[in-house]
């Protein structure tokens, strides 16, 4: 299966923009979710989404900025970012994902990451 992500860019701070990861031999009936590497750091998971949509996680550096949906009609996952900061800037990933108590967010198979899209917030 594919997981492609798109929709990044330069925006200044305090803008938005929306991320979009489309899927291909793989259905959003499964937990799936956004992670982010900023340059120089560690692969950081953002949030993730059950296959109900019951169940979301969101890290604490983005609770109340940024939102996680899905449209299965569409095959289609979502990140709407607001209020972006500096510190936002990465490459961002969608991939299978949960996040377990006491451990975090991880990624659910052993495939590649893919490409990833850049988001750069900057002045």
């Amino acid at each position: 299966f594919q997981l492609q992500a798109s929709g990044g860019g330069l925006v200044q701070p305090g803008g938005s923009l929306t991320l979009s990861c489309s899927a291909s031999g793989f259905t959003l009936d499964s937990d799936i979710g956004w992670f982010r590497q900023a340059p120089g750091k560690e692969r950081e998971g953002v949030s993730c989404i059950s296959s109900t949509g019951g169940d979301i996680y969101y890290a604490d550096s983005v609770k109340g900025r940024f939102a996680i949906s899905t449209d299965k009609i569409k095959n289609t996952m979502y990140l709407q970012m607001t209020n972006l900061k500096p510190e936002d800037t990465a490459v961002y990933y969608c991939a299978p994902a949960r996040y377990i108590d006491n451990i975090g967010m991880v990624k659910l198979d052993f495939g590649s990451w893919g490409q990833g899209t850049l988001v750069t917030v900057s002045s």
